[in-house]
């Protein structure tokens, strides 16, 4: 695993997690139980903790770091190309590709930032609802639709952590 110490801290990872080859995580992280951390994902707590739960998925080229902490929480997405920057993350949240979320924000659980949203500092984010834009703003509800397809791409990851474990190899 690309796992690395700095000043004396080390990751701690979940039973069941699989992390990339070509991801790096650094320092004061500790990602949960069953997560699936993707290719070039860079996870660097050297200024602080970053705590990622059960079941989440740090997607392709995502960046994680703080200056102080990070939280996120369980079956969590973070889609591809985003950026994470000292930020509370609750559980059930998807975050879409290249969206950027910035120091002291929080997002509820049962949430979707849409692509390529900017979440500025300070800025929280209510629970149920969808976020999008450069600010971001409120869009709209999460209805029963949104529920079923975060749950469905949440457990899509889930089951493709396993086959990872079980079938992926460098040829």
């Amino acid at each position: 695993m690309p796992l690395y110490e700095i000043n004396s801290m080390r990751p701690v990872i979940g039973e069941g997690t699989w992390i990339a080859p070509s991801a790096e995580v650094i320092g004061d992280v500790k990602i949960g139980r069953n997560c699936f951390i993707g290719f070039g994902a860079i996870i660097r707590g050297d200024f602080g903790a970053i705590l990622i739960g059960d079941e989440s998925v740090v997607e392709e080229n995502v960046v994680i770091h703080v200056g102080s902490r990070a939280e996120i929480g369980d079956r969590v997405i973070i889609g591809h190309m985003a950026m994470i920057h000292d930020v509370i993350i609750k559980d059930c949240v998807l975050i879409g590709m290249q969206s950027m979320l910035c120091d002291n924000s929080i997002i509820g659980e049962w949430t979707i930032i849409a692509e390529k949203t900017l979440v500025k500092k300070n800025l929280v984010v209510p629970s149920y609802k969808i976020y999008g834009g450069s600010p971001a703003k409120e869009i709209g509800n999460l209805e029963e639709r949104h529920r079923e397809y975060l749950v469905s791409g949440q457990q899509a990851y889930v089951d493709l952590t396993k086959r990872y474990f079980n079938t992926f190899k460098k040829i």
